[in-house]
């Protein structure tokens, strides 16, 4: 496999910064189906490797990764924490990404041909010169592209001409969390002091602001993703009491909460069906629930022991999910979740149900008498 970058030279590699799923959502004669499902680590510098981003392919059977990459690109120098990693933003398609770093983003674009995978670098002025930030999204529908700075700079984009649709220098004082929405309609951010905003985005404006008392904090939010009636998902903290809420977006008003991992939360992921939300805690625990009736589908203790879970993303096509944390890199947890129908799994069922039917009615037929 091949790159446009230059090879990382041998020594020890770094730990996993951010992780991010790439899913192709086209086939062909390069793209094997070993290959439709992807993993892209950015890693850290040490002494003696600089930081550096890796692709390999996951085996969904065995959920585990290839033991080696298919492909490397080195970000800067030894020792250079300025271009290391800190998050990635995958286009739906699957096709390209966004990766920060302290100096500003970086846009890598995955060519398939004869079967090897390229990952070009792309020029991206707008991008480049942004500086570090701390939240990266794309809408569902690949049309929109939001960053949330540090410095608390929001910057909505149209993809992929980076036409700027909002371009808000105060929108908080420093960013902790955002999402857009299913519809790509609404953004919804977080502040470290605790504050939440939301924002239309066609409009370029910022909505309401989030209700709250004076001793409550907003920090993850998420809206849902089954496609049926839209919520949105906060996390608050309350004095030591931590809930999960959930807004009705018609009207921005809380309709109910649900305690479900009982300690700080330090990230919120929802799948990309919509049917599971996770949450990670600052000790390093994570939980998954169940969106429908809200009640802890599976508990992991201790997968990230003693350190922030920094972020957890579900797998596209699978109940696995990647986590990562600054302390231990990252870590692939097949999630124990009833299993979902698969649609040869339906057909099945139904004819059976046809070759059951049929012989019944044969059987009925032919012990009969008809007069």
């Amino acid at each position: 496999m091949a790159s446009d970058g230059d090879e990382a030279p041998a020594g020890v590699v770094g730990k996993v910064t951010c992780a991010a799923w790439i899913r192709r959502s086209v086939g062909g004669p390069a793209v094997s189906s070993s290959r439709r499902l992807l993993v892209v680590y950015g890693r850290g510098a040490t002494a003696s490797s600089p930081p550096f981003l890796d692709l390999l392919a996951f085996d969904t059977t065995a959920c585990e990764l290839a033991s080696e990459p298919l492909l490397r690109v080195v970000m800067g120098e030894e020792g250079a924490d300025v271009d290391e990693p800190r998050a990635i933003a995958v286009h739906p398609a699957g096709d390209e990404f966004v990766c920060a770093t302290a100096k500003g983003c970086r846009l890598f674009k995955l060519v398939y041909e004869d079967f090897t995978i390229n990952l070009v670098s792309r020029d991206s002025p707008p991008l480049q010169s942004v500086g570090p930030q701390r939240c990266l999204a794309f809408s569902t529908d690949g049309t929109k592209f939001a960053i949330g700075g540090e410095d608390g700079h929001l910057i909505i984009f149209h993809w992929p001409n980076l036409s700027v649709l909002l371009d808000e220098p105060k929108a908080h004082k420093s960013f902790r969390d955002m999402d857009i929405s299913l519809d790509s309609a609404f953004l919804v951010s977080t502040s470290t002091d605790g504050s939440a905003r939301i924002w239309k985005i066609d409009e370029g404006a910022p909505l309401v602001n989030l209700t709250r008392s004076s001793d409550e904090k907003i920090e993850c939010c998420r809206f849902s993703r089954d496609g049926k009636k839209p919520f949105l998902f906060c996390t608050l903290v309350k004095g030591n009491d931590i809930v999960t809420v959930v807004l009705n977006i018609s009207n921005w008003k809380r309709i109910g909460y649900k305690r479900l991992l009982r300690k700080p939360i330090s990230t919120l992921s929802v799948s990309l069906d919509g049917k599971y939300l996770a949450l990670g805690s600052r000790d390093g625990d994570c939980c998954v629930a169940d969106v429908k009736s809200m009640e802890v589908s599976h508990m992991i203790k201790k997968v990230h022991l003693g350190s922030p879970v920094s972020s957890i993303e579900f797998c596209p096509t699978e109940r696995i999910a990647i986590s990562t944390s600054h302390q231990w890199g990252a870590e692939i947890t097949k999630l124990d979740v009833p299993a979902d129908w698969r649609v040869w799994q339906i057909w099945l069922v139904f004819l059976s149900l046809f070759v059951v039917s049929a012989i019944l009615f044969y059987m009925f037929f032919k012990h009969t008498n008809l007069v």
